[in-house]
């Protein structure tokens, strides 16, 4: 039961919007509990219909495989190129399961963005930095970071300067930029609603001014709906980048 609570839980102040404590063994809390949901939910929205598909697909069916097909069009094909489909295992359920841990923001009963936890996101941008070195290496071997750092053509004097600047912008800015992104974008919409929501509700319970309560309940409907833009918006472009980072690791060549 506390375990459940743990997901659907009304927090009773603002320090239990962030601070979760530990439910079950080895640390295992709200976030946690979130994440094993997502993750299944993300298993199960791509196996249920393609386990066996209908040559006539059902509506969710046809849902599924249009996102599926705007992943990998516009996102894979469209960045990475004919070799996209080695990196489809990667940007499909990533794109799905951050959607997933993004939308908990407006479900129901658990009103909690869990990639507004900073460790998720980094947790996520530090396994594409190893994916896309990874990916660098396997392409170009060691002149993979030679490749990277510098550029063709720049004066040898100036390689001084070039070389740490793009260490810094490729090996440390890019992993930093990714988690920072998609943290700062969920807790923002997290907090808004919150300061909102709460408004609603002093308006509501005091009722002193009932003129004033209908002005954050708006504010926070108009909010919500555009979270469900935010919350695809940031998977989309956090899985967007992974992909334009895979594809400067296979042409690291300026």
């Amino acid at each position: 039961m506390m375990v459940w609570a743990q997901i659907v839980e009304v927090p009773e102040d603002i320090n239990h919007l962030f601070d979760w404590p530990a439910v079950l063994p080895w640390g295992i809390n709200r976030v946690v509990l979130l994440t094993f949901l997502a993750t299944i939910l993300t298993f199960l929205f791509l196996y249920i219909p393609f386990r066996k598909p209908r040559i006539v697909p059902t509506k969710f069916q046809a849902m599924v495989e249009s996102l599926v097909e705007m992943v990998r069009n516009t996102i894979g094909k469209e960045v990475i190129g004919s070799e996209s489909a080695k990196y489809e295992w990667l940007l499909i359920p990533m794109f799905f399961w951050l959607f997933f841990l993004n939308i908990f923001e407006i479900t129901p009963f658990i009103n909690f963005p869990v990639t507004s936890r900073m460790a998720i996101p980094a947790f996520l941008a530090m396994f594409v930095w190893v994916v896309f070195i990874f990916v660098g290496i396997k392409k170009q071997g060691l002149k993979y970071f030679i490749n990277t750092l510098v550029p063709p053509g720049v004066p040898a004097p100036l390689l001084i300067l070039i070389i740490p600047i793009e260490f810094i912008s490729v090996f440390l800015i890019r992993p930093i930029s990714l988690a920072v992104r998609l943290f700062a974008n969920m807790i923002a919409g997290h907090m808004m609603l919150t300061v909102f929501f709460l408004t609603t509700s002093a308006y509501f319970v005091l009722g002193p001014k009932l003129i004033a309560f209908p002005v954050p309940f708006a504010f926070a409907v108009v909010i919500t709906a555009f979270e469900v833009f935010v919350s695809v918006l940031q998977a989309f472009i956090f899985t967007l980048l992974t992909a334009v980072y895979i594809e400067s690791s296979l042409h690291a060549e300026h």
